[in-house]
């Protein structure tokens, strides 16, 4: 029987398990492969698993160990989350990148409007790609500059004035956003005015931050799904429950 997993450290508390064995009613195991060293876990794959799912921190090394394997889209981010045994040998991709670009084009985002990335990791790398991808104009906003595109943080209130899209990829809030203290006042984001139709759409669907920001919200959970329904088929060859299945209920 096939089996799929999920490598990286650590893994206690991921949601992989139920979110496939929902995806697949249970038709095939799939298992953490707990492991801090990245090599012994990589070759537990190479010896007894169809495909897996890469987490933290092994995806950048699975993109450097599948080399010409690793699919188009890939290459500009760096890194892989999920690597399918092929009679060509091992292929990876990135549904990180398909799931944003899914979410995207289903929101209705395009060419012409202006999506602006808070936080550059794996999930930032990714989500800029996609909005690249689809025409939209990227503007990067992170604490550490890595290149001179990078935007300090101190810009984002101004450069949210111009954006169609935020995407927050941060797990924590940050004081360029003012959010409501516990009791709920002085509520919301403090940004410039107008601001038009602003969307924001985070990454973090565990403990969210900005759920509460009062402008168009597009949750975390739909990039997990979207992941889902983009990556899944990819290392099944079966799409999860059919196209409209969905993973939040």
């Amino acid at each position: 029987m096939d089996r799929f997993g999920l490598i990286g450290h650590p893994l206690a508390g991921s949601g992989s398990p139920a979110l496939f064995a929902k995806a697949y009613g249970g038709r095939w195991p799939y298992d953490l492969i707990e492991g801090a060293d990245f090599e012994d876990s990589w070759q537990k794959f190479l010896d007894g698993y169809r495909a897996i799912n890469i987490t933290a921190p092994f995806k950048e090394l699975a993109f450097a160990k599948v080399g010409d394997g690793v699919d188009a889209s890939c290459r500009e981010i760096g890194a892989i989350n999920i690597a399918v045994k092929t009679p060509e040998g091992v292929r990876g991709y990135n549904s990180d990148f398909l799931g944003v670009r899914k979410v995207l084009l289903d929101e209705g985002f395009g060419t012409g409007q202006v999506a602006l990335v808070v936080g550059f990791g794996g999930a930032g790398k990714a989500a800029a790609a996609a909005a690249k991808s689809i025409g939209m104009d990227v503007v990067i906003c992170n604490r550490t500059r890595r290149t001179p595109d990078i935007r300090p943080l101190d810009e984002l209130p101004a450069l949210l004035g111009v954006a169609d899209l935020l995407i927050y990829t941060l797990a924590f809030p940050i004081p360029e956003i003012e959010m409501p203290d516990q009791a709920g006042h002085d509520g919301g984001l403090s940004l410039p005015t107008p601001i038009g139709n602003l969307a924001v759409l985070e990454a973090n669907y565990r403990t969210p931050c900005l759920q509460d920001c009062g402008f168009r919200y597009i949750p975390g959970l739909r990039w997990l799904e979207a992941q889902a329904l983009t990556g899944y088929p990819l290392m099944t060859g079966v799409a999860p429950c059919g196209e409209t299945a969905t993973f939040r209920k």
